[in-house]
């Protein structure tokens, strides 16, 4: 599967759902590789056979485990900026590194699940390498629309240093490295931003 590709999505029935709620929080805490489906299927209280019946493999697990998690996030990114849309593009760009603010507090005290998976996950054979490639690339691609709107010419550089700043403010993040890594970023990119 190349790079673009979109990956296979499975159906979810509930022994699925059960499945993939534990392997998310199994995945997330412990790492795709130290966790065996062994033990997801004992958390989502199902056999082994109905977890590979429902899915074929670990690696689709992980596939739905990422594409979960970037869809939601997509959601609530979509939310937050059409709420400030009659605000203007540079509200909208701010708005992005206030919705990982939120994100990450809910769903990403580890930090960025596309980052870590990515720390495991390397080879772009891989099924979910699309899921977590595509994820990055859609963010740098969103940062560069918006920053478009503003600078036209310069939307290619500023799109790119936005998405360093939110990529750095995640990272940091997860590690507990920074004191508010996500307002840091947020008065990096005000003063990107001119404001």
């Amino acid at each position: 599967m190349g790079p673009e590709e979109t990956p296979h999505r499975v159906r979810m029935t509930p022994g699925a759902r059960r499945v993939l709620e534990a392997a998310e929080r199994l995945f997330y805490e412990h790492g795709i590789h130290a966790v065996g489906v062994d033990l997801v299927a004992a958390e989502a209280g199902v056999t082994k056979k109905t977890l590979y019946d429902r899915f074929g493999s670990k690696e689709q697990i992980v596939v739905e485990y990422l594409a979960g998690r970037d869809e939601r996030w997509r959601a609530l990114l979509a939310d937050r900026l059409d709420a400030v849309a009659e605000q203007g593009p540079a509200a909208r760009i701010l708005e992005v590194f206030e919705a990982s603010r939120v994100w990450a507090e809910d769903h990403g005290r580890r930090g960025c699940s596309m980052i870590n998976a990515h720390a495991e996950i390397s080879d772009p054979a891989h099924p979910a390498y699309p899921v977590i490639t595509g994820q990055k690339r859609w963010m740098l691609g969103l940062f560069t629309r918006l920053a478009g709107e503003l600078d036209p010419a310069g939307a290619q550089r500023l799109g790119g240093a936005l998405m360093l700043l939110h990529e750095g403010a995640l990272v940091s993040y997860g590690l507990g490295v920074l004191p508010d890594p996500f307002g840091q970023a947020l008065d990096r990119a005000r003063e990107l931003l001119g404001g």
